[in-house]
Parts: structure tokens; C-alpha cells; sequence
């Protein structure tokens, strides 16, 4: 069996990998069944705008409380919650829609409720992946994830949802998303119950959800390599993804494209990104994970330059695809490192910092981009959005010392991972040490 593919072997992966892909097909169905939905009610952009905000806005505001329950919460019980918390919602909607009784005020509410769900979902499935898999096939895990989820999200799902749009109503739409939920209710319904790896302090003592998010944000403050690529990561959000999501369309235009080409472009992304996911899966982990996986996302952003320096369809989607292939593979490596090198008790609420920080100032990028491009032209856009990354990774890595750390490190052999430089773990950590090792039993020393 191809490495990309050999956690498929595992059974309980298989039901897990099942659950997230009817949540991603969940996803798909669902942007563009709402967006067609709010124009069949009628809606301006502005309503479309507070439906789409209200949904980001929900997944945002509760990312951070997602992730510290999913270090108190069997996340089996969580990811059934979120299922059925969006079939319900979403049905509520299908009916309505049906009826004809819709509005755009229900749309709004049904968004935010999916919003709050996605805040739970991937901080408790983040959580999970290493208790159903061995440490071994981690990697594989993440890049055959890493390929699933273009596919599935931004491809078969808007592409299902916008086939029944056409042939039926966004009401029908509606109800095979809630349909697709309750599939992924059934399939997390099936996981085997693991237990919970974070334990209360010895004083017993059972401290609230923001005691432990406070805790979350301790560790992430206090580990180097943590801290340092989630503010490299924020850095890249700012310069690329505004340029990225609000200039490129220009771009085509002034290349004489139009929506169709557009289409191609974002294609050309998530084709890259698929296939970069599965190279790396199907290699082992650098030696120097941390470099790599930084260089990648600063060199891979290089070919952002292109759309402001050509017109040519053609070397504007091979750009795009190397930029998808390189980022893409590098969050292979991140995920994979989370799930290694962080404490298990404190992996859902690191997950959960990982999503909110790294993103934190993706509005103000969308904000900035178009006075940007005025101010400096698309051709300086892009030079930008291209080359302050690569800038931004050769700070973060020289500043971070991550080299030394991840020599000091190594993940190629999983038993010689020594104990992480940082603070002395609480007790409600379990004991696990700062690289995320745990004893084999209860009692047992732990590795000098």
C-alpha cells in the first residue's frame, strides 16, 4: 500500500477519515447552497455579507473554547455534537426554504449555529488523530488530509451543491447538506471511545474552561518553535491572503479572463495542494522539519509575483499550483509536528491557538488589500504578497533558533525525543513532558 495511504489500515481511522469527509462534503454543500439561497430570497451583498459573517464569526468566536474542550470532552462526543448540531440547523433551514417561509434573518441564525459547530469540530478532530493512529503514520495521516480537503471542499462539495441549485431549488441543496450531517453524525456515532487526556491537578481541583485556555495560551507562549511559527504564520496571513482572495480576480480580469478562468486558478490551487499533500506523505519527515516546513511556506509564496508581472493564463496557473503544492505540504508537516511534539492534554486547546492566531489577521489583510494595490499598483501587490513571506520565514528562523531545536529534537526517531526546553508542565498536563511523550506506564520515569 502507497505510505500516503497506509493509515487507511487502521479501522478506527477509517470510520474517523469517514467522519471527515462528510463533514467537508458538508461544507462544500453548504457555501454555495447558502449563497444561492440568499439570492433567491432577494438579498443584496450586504445580506449575503452578514450571512457569511455570521458563520465566521460563530467558528472564530468559539475556536478557543472548542479547543479546551476537546481536552476535557471525549472528542468522540464532540464531533457527534457538531454533526448533529448542523443536520439539525440545516434542516430547520431546508424546511423553511421548502415551505417557502424562508428568511434571510433564519439563513442568518442557521449560519451562526454552523459557525459555532466548526469552531468545536476541528480542534476535537485535530485531538483525536493521534489517539486512533500511530505516531509512525502521522504524517501520512496529514497529507492524505491534506489532499482530501480541496477536493472535497472546495471541488465535489460547492460543485454537488451547485447541481442541485440548478436542477432543483437551493431548498433541495439545503436538505442533502443536513443529509450529509447526519452521515457524519452516523459515522462519529461509530468511534471507538477513547479516553480523556487531560486529568485534574493533584490538589483535585477542577479548574474552568477560560483556567484551561489560559493555560493553552501559557504553553504556547512559553515553547520557541510554538510561538515563533504562529506569528511567522499571522506575518504571511496579513501580505498573501488578501492579495490572494481580493486582488487575483483583478488580475485575471486585466488578463482578459473572466469567472471561468477564475475558476481554473482556484482549481489550479487546490490540485497543487493536493499533490503536494501527498508527497510529502509518501516521503518520511525532514530531519530539519521546522526549516522545511518554514521555507516552504515563504519560498512557496515566490510565485505570487507572476500575477503581477504577466498576463499569461497559463504561467498565472502553474503559479498558482506551486503556491497550493508548497503550502500545502508544509501544513502536512505542521500538523504532523503538533501531534508530536505537543501534549496530548493540551492538543485541542493548541489546535484550536493554532487556527485562531494564525488567521487572526486574515479581515485585516482582505481590508488592506485593495488600498494596497491603490496605493502601490497590482504589480506591487503581488511583489509584496510574493516576497515579504520568504523574508518573514528567514526572521522567524533565525530568531526562533529553530534549527537548534530541531536537532535537539529529532521526529525521524520517535524514541529519542527528549524533553522539551520549557517550563515545567502542571499537573493537569499529566505528566506529559514539553515534547508530548507520555510513559508507557503510570509511574514510569521520564526520559532524561
Amino acid at each position: 500500500m502507497p505510505r500516503a495511504l497506509a493509515p487507511l489500515r487502521h479501522p478506527a481511522y477509517r470510520v474517523l477519515a469517514a467522519v471527515l469527509v462528510l463533514a467537508l462534503l458538508t461544507q462544500g454543500l453548504w457555501a454555495i447552497a447558502m449563497v444561492w439561497q440568499v439570492v433567491a430570497l432577494g438579498g443584496d451583498p450586504g445580506s449575503l455579507s452578514l450571512v457569511a459573517g455570521l458563520n465566521a464569526g460563530g467558528m472564530l468566536g468559539t475556536t478557543l473554547v472548542g479547543g479546551a474542550l476537546a481536552d476535557r470532552v471525549p472528542q468522540r462526543l464532540l464531533l457527534l455534537t457538531v454533526s448533529l448540531l448542523q443536520g439539525c440547523a440545516v434542516s430547520v433551514a431546508a424546511v423553511l426554504s421548502l415551505t417557502g417561509v424562508l428568511e434571510v434573518g433564519h439563513l442568518a441564525v442557521v449560519a451562526l449555529v454552523d459557525g459555532v459547530a466548526l469552531g468545536l469540530f476541528y480542534p476535537a478532530y485535530s485531538a483525536l488523530v493521534p489517539a486512533l493512529v500511530p505516531e509512525g503514520d502521522l504524517l501520512a495521516v496529514n497529507g492524505l488530509e491534506g489532499a482530501v480537503r480541496p477536493v472535497l471542499g472546495q471541488a465535489a462539495g460547492p460543485a454537488l451543491a451547485g447541481l442541485l441549485v440548478a436542477a432543483y431549488s437551493p431548498g433541495a441543496a439545503l436538505a442533502v447538506t443536513a443529509a450529509v450531517a447526519f452521515l457524519a453524525a452516523g459515522c462519529a456515532l461509530a468511534l471507538p471511545a477513547t479516553p480523556v487526556r487531560r486529568k485534574a491537578a493533584v490538589d483535585g481541583a477542577e479548574p474552568g474552561l477560560l483556567a484551561d485556555v489560559r493555560e493553552g495560551f501559557r504553553y504556547m507562549l512559553a515553547t520557541r518553535w510554538l510561538l515563533t511559527t504562529l506569528l511567522f504564520a499571522a506575518a504571511m496571513t496579513l501580505v498573501f491572503m488578501g492579495p490572494l482572495e481580493v486582488l487575483v480576480p483583478f488580475a485575471i480580469a486585466d488578463a482578459g479572463g473572466g469567472p471561468s478562468q477564475h475558476a481554473w486558478v482556484l482549481a489550479a490551487f487546490g490540485i497543487g495542494g493536493a499533490l503536494g499533500s501527498l508527497l510529502v506523505a509518501s516521503l518520511r519527515l525532514p530531519r530539519r522539519y521546522l526549516t522545511v516546513m518554514n521555507l516552504l511556506w515563504g519560498v512557496g509564496c515566490l510565485p505570487m509575483v507572476a500575477f503581477g508581472l504577466t498576463t499569461d493564463l497559463g504561467i498565472l496557473l502553474a503559479a498558482t499550483a506551486v503556491v497550493g503544492g508548497t503550502l500545502q505540504a508544509g501544513m502536512v508537516i505542521w500538523g504532523t509536528l503538533l501531534q508530536r511534539r505537543v501534549p496530548p492534554a493540551l492538543l485541542g486547546r493548541v489546535s484550536s491557538l493554532d487556527f485562531f492566531v494564525s488567521l487572526s489577521l486574515m479581515p485585516l489583510s482582505m481590508a488592506l488589500a485593495g488600498p494596497l494595490s491603490q496605493l502601490v499598483g497590482l504589480t506591487g501587490a503581488f511583489l509584496v504578497a510574493g516576497l515579504a513571506p520568504l523574508l518573514f520565514a528567514v526572521v522567524a528562523i533565525a530568531a526562533g533558533r529553530l534549527p537548534a531545536d530541531e536537532l535537539a529534537h529529532p521526529l525521524d526517531v520517535p524514541a529519542a525525543v527528549p524533553v522539551e526546553e520549557t517550563p515545567a508542565p502542571p499537573a493537569a498536563w499529566m505528566g506529559a513532558d514539553g515534547a508530548g511523550n507520555v510513559p508507557a506506564r503510570e509511574g514510569e520515569p521520564w526520559p532524561s
